[in-house]
């Protein structure tokens, strides 16, 4: 029997607020889905698509209260069934902050989420150093 290989990434703009290049993320996607298999970790094995949500604050907000009981938006929350809902929102803000383009902190985003859906973790100041550092690393790779 052959295995199913790597699951196929689709990204879906679901905001109207900030015109951006769904293709080219579409693009980095696909470029940096097999990378972030490619590291240590337990998922990303059984799904057969990864669905990346591009989302409002308002939206983003809801999740965010309904699912993890905290109030107000984040930037990035991943199901493990293979959904990543992203802040475009939040993603703009963060991006200005640390001077970096729109397109940079969404794919910044994305592997996030896709390093969660391969077991990795950031609840403690050690795994987060890990998950950055492949972070950094993947959207790196990915981006040439």
């Amino acid at each position: 029997m052959m295995s199913p290989g790597p699951p196929q990434v689709f990204v879906h703009n679901r905001q109207r607020k900030i015109l951006l290049d769904e293709s080219a993320l579409q693009d980095f996607a696909r470029r940096a889905l097999p990378l972030c298999a490619k590291e240590r970790g337990s998922g990303l094995t059984n799904l057969q698509e990864v669905h990346v949500i591009l989302i409002s604050d308002r939206r983003m907000s809801a999740l965010h209260r309904r699912f993890m009981q905290i109030t107000g938006p984040t930037d990035v929350i991943t199901f493990d069934h293979g959904e990543i809902f992203i802040s475009v929102e939040t993603a703009r803000r963060q991006a200005r902050s640390y001077r970096k383009s729109l397109g940079h902190e969404l794919r910044l985003y994305l592997v996030h989420g896709l390093l969660h859906l391969r077991g990795f973790e950031d609840a403690t100041p050690a795994a987060r150093r890990r998950m950055e550092r492949a972070q950094e690393h993947i959207v790196r790779q990915a981006s040439t």
